[in-house]
């Protein structure tokens, strides 16, 4: 105690302490700037768990959805309705698979063999046109391009990579799914308290925005996949099945998976005949404009409506930022994107109308 008493402390400012108030508030800017910088640098560093997690929320808005659909019959708890669902799924696909497994494997096969043999065709016509380089050329030019890639290994990493981000998708829809107030709770309480609510509401819109999008994607995949089956199947076009599953997967990507869809029925149909070509090249436009005309206005009208400029403009940043899962889920970022700036806008404009009623009071 004796020595606390003699203890003495050296007065006067110390060189780090700042004491001017106009540099405090520029020290307080640069770390709310630097802070951001660094939050863009890691959103950048980890972008593909990010989209990971996105695409569990779209699994997880595609499973709710048929939750939310299923009470509107069964008024039983959410728990049943989500096992009903996942079941009904599983089902469905082990089903398909069982009954159209060996079809759709040989078909598979096939389409490989037509593809390259058309591919040759084309580049030969192109090289003996003086288009392309003669076939020598590209032969070696293919090697050097496997080459470059790697061995089997890669190929095998690649896969198990693939899979493996499949598996984490399905387990966090499902997580999500299960509790999805949980997360909703969890994510407004790491907002300030004042912003709660118009995070909460801008949340809900984006949740029901969601899967109105994914309730007429899936309704658009199952009729544009049905319905060039029944076409090309009518019209004897080789490999129908395999074809059809192909656009109805890749209908889930408007604009990018139409092409791609149209341009293999092509090489197919033209492998079998001219008549046969002729006949695929129309099922493809008559498909296309029947999605174009009845299918997409009247999803149109139930869910979200993209402009196809936007929507393509969308795919293709996030197909060159993000790869292809990037391209995949471009229409529910830009649909979220869509429904956070709306209402902002309104959030704007109700502020200046209340604005005006007080100028007016």
């Amino acid at each position: 105690m004796k020595h606390d008493r003699e203890l003495q402390v050296v007065s006067g400012a110390s060189p780090n302490e700042v004491r001017d108030p106009a540099v405090r508030a520029e020290l307080k800017k640069a770390s709310v700037w630097f802070g951001l910088a660094c939050a863009i640098a890691l959103v950048v560093l980890l972008v593909q768990p990010l989209l990971i997690i996105f695409a569990g929320l779209v699994f997880a808005a595609m499973l709710d959805g048929g939750v939310r659909l299923l009470g509107k019959v069964l008024k039983i708890r959410r728990g049943w309705r989500l096992t009903i669902v996942v079941l009904l799924t599983i089902a469905f696909l082990m089903g398909t698979f069982y009954l159209t497994g060996v079809q759709v494997s040989q078909q598979a096969a096939q389409l490989s063999v037509t593809l390259q043999t058309q591919f040759d065709r084309v580049t030969g016509w192109l090289s003996s046109k003086g288009v392309m380089p003669g076939k020598s050329d590209m032969s070696s030019m293919a090697q050097q391009a496997m080459g470059s890639v790697g061995k089997i290994g890669s190929y095998l990493g690649i896969a198990l990579g693939a899979i493996t981000s499949l598996f984490m998708v399905l387990v966090l829809g499902l997580f999500i799914a299960m509790e999805p107030r949980l997360y909703d709770r969890g994510l407004q309480w790491m907002i300030p308290e004042a912003n709660r609510p118009e995070f909460a509401l801008t949340l809900q819109r984006m949740g029901a925005t969601l899967r109105r999008l994914l309730a007429g994607r899936l309704l658009g995949m199952a009729l544009e996949g049905v319905l060039t089956f029944m076409i090309l199947w009518f019209f004897g076009v080789p490999m129908a099945l395999v074809l059809g599953i192909i656009a109805g997967i890749l209908a889930f990507i408007p604009n990018v998976g139409a092409f791609i869809t149209g341009v293999l029925m092509t090489a197919v149909g033209f492998s079998a005949g001219m008549h046969t070509g002729v006949a695929a090249l129309s099922t493809y436009f008559v498909v296309q404009m029947f999605d174009g005309y009845v299918v997409i206005p009247m999803v149109a009208k139930k869910t979200v409506d993209l402009p196809p400029a936007l929507t393509l403009g969308a795919q293709i940043l996030a197909s060159t930022l993000f790869g292809v899962l990037g391209l995949a889920l471009a229409d529910p970022m830009t649909a979220m994107i869509k429904v956070a700036l709306q209402r902002s806008s309104e959030r704007a404009e109700e502020e200046g109308q209340a604005d005006d009623k007080v100028a007016v009071a």
